[in-house]
């Protein structure tokens, strides 16, 4: 399995030794194969091939965040460690902006983080939330993207993806959440510390236990 894990990383962020091994030792493959079992059936029928590009739980240990914080420290954290953070997400990803302001009629909203992901040609706006995720998230967010596909996107690319970054989430609120929510969304964790490896295990565990019963 380390084999399979260390091959994984390498081919799909081409990464030296040290940022391999910090990959296999953060658990990065259980966290993206977990997002994998987690996908809405409307990111499934999307014309880009997402498999294996988003992760259940994102860590930013880096960021050496404070427990209490607010969802500005989050973001200027963020941007004060974008590149750790871009290697973070996995790679192909590309900065477009912090507050990105989308104009619809005559009212102003912003987007805390904007990306284009090479790979999926697409867009992927981030909301960021310090607080558990609540279902009520998601309009917003599927507003930012309605927005970002009518007036952003370009011709030749695919439709934007948003990704809700939550301190915590209970999985089957989210999965309620999401079977009937029409715009494709991703809803992961951060974590501000290493995830421990029996965590990462009982939650594969229940992975894989979801796959059988379907």
């Amino acid at each position: 399995m380390k084999e399979f894990k260390k091959d994984y990383c390498k081919a799909k962020n081409r990464l030296s030794v040290r940022d391999l091994e910090k990959e296999i030792n953060s658990g990065a493959f259980e966290r993206v194969m977990l997002a994998e079992g987690k996908l809405s059936e409307t990111m499934k029928t999307l014309p880009q091939n997402t498999e294996k590009i988003f992760k259940d739980s994102y860590l930013l240990d880096f960021l050496n965040l404070p427990t209490d914080h607010s969802e500005k420290d989050l973001q200027k954290s963020i941007l004060l460690s974008l590149k750790k953070f871009i290697m973070e997400l996995g790679g192909d990803f590309a900065f477009m902006g912090e507050e990105y302001r989308l104009q619809v009629g005559n009212t102003d909203f912003f987007i805390d983080l904007l990306f284009f992901h090479r790979e999926l040609n697409c867009l992927v706006a981030f909301e960021l939330k310090i607080g558990s995720f609540k279902p009520a998230h998601l309009g917003q967010l599927e507003f930012y993207l309605e927005a970002l596909d009518r007036d952003i996107k370009k011709e030749n690319e695919n439709p934007s993806i948003g990704i809700l970054l939550c301190r915590d989430k209970d999985d089957e609120v989210v999965e309620y959440a999401l079977s009937r929510s029409l715009s494709p969304t991703v809803v992961s964790e951060y974590e501000t510390k290493l995830i421990p490896k029996e965590i990462l295990r009982t939650k594969m565990n229940e992975l894989y236990e979801m796959l059988e019963k379907e």
